[in-house]
């Protein structure tokens, strides 16, 4: 099936998974909570959103197999596998601020090939494939045309569970603070990859990420013509759960300043 005509299905799918979280919101009970770690969260609300994503994926093809945050599905696949997030953003989901998505990822062996990001508050549905455009809502996204960090905004995560690498963080949070024309913190990292995607941030920097935080999102800045590397520059970034999503003209200039502090 063309890579085309899986993303639409998906994005139906994805849709329909936002459509229920964003009904579940309306009445949600913040003491239904689970906690899976420290400050790590989770509810009904995601694990019935993911079963929804997995049951309508096993019908787009049958042969893949699934790589899922809630773990409600263990099936691997030869060559296709689905990378999804049914709720990133799940801390803002529960407090009522209105940042989370639905994101999902087709890799195909060791390639990214399919991304969607749903953002369900502002029914934004960012989209890519492999070897055509990005697009939001239909039409298509190119990453920003600014050329230095001092005319950038930039986005960041904080770190919630694993604090060893907090001061060296800290540091080069004040330094870009400083050159810059500000940070931000959203609280999705699929969001705020789409937003660098369509060019509202101009770079997006976080470490100890999952793949399903951040696979969609890479696919749709490639597409849109952004850079994605880990902090030493290379290319692989599920591995090392470092990421660097720019708009590919300030990738060097921001690559020296997270250098400073991650070596």
């Amino acid at each position: 099936m063309p890579l085309q005509n899986i993303t639409q299905q998906v994005i139906e799918i994805a849709r329909q998974a936002g459509e229920f979280i964003r009904q579940e919101r309306k009445a949600f009970d913040p003491d239904k909570i689970e906690y899976k770690g420290l400050n790590d969260m989770v509810s009904y609300v995601d694990q019935t959103a993911e079963r929804i994503i997995v049951e309508g994926l096993k019908k787009v093809l049958p042969e893949s197999g699934f790589i899922t945050e809630e773990k409600t599905t263990t099936i691997v696949g030869d060559r296709y596998n689905w990378i999804i997030d049914p709720l990133d953003g799940t801390t803002n989901f529960i407090h009522g601020v209105p940042a989370y998505s639905v994101s999902i990822a087709l890799k195909e062996y060791d390639e990214l090939v399919v991304g969607v990001v749903y953002e369900i508050n502002q029914d934004e549905c960012f989209y890519a494939w492999k070897g055509a455009p990005a697009y939001l809502n239909g039409s298509e996204i190119h990453v920003s045309k600014n050329t230095t960090v001092g005319t950038s905004l930039i986005a960041t995560g904080f770190p919630y569970y694993d604090f060893t690498k907090q001061a060296q963080y800290i540091q080069l949070f004040t330094e870009l603070m400083k050159s810059s024309h500000g940070l931000r913190r959203i609280g999705s990292a699929a969001v705020d990859l789409v937003y660098t995607a369509c060019g509202r941030f101009d770079a997006f920097y976080e470490y100890n990420l999952n793949a399903w935080d951040v696979a969609a999102g890479i696919v749709i800045v490639k597409q849109a013509g952004g850079d994605i590397v880990n902090f030493k520059g290379g290319s692989e970034v599920l591995e090392t759960r470092e990421l660097l999503a720019t708009n590919s003209k300030i990738t060097g200039e921001m690559l020296t300043a997270i250098q400073k502090y991650f070596k």
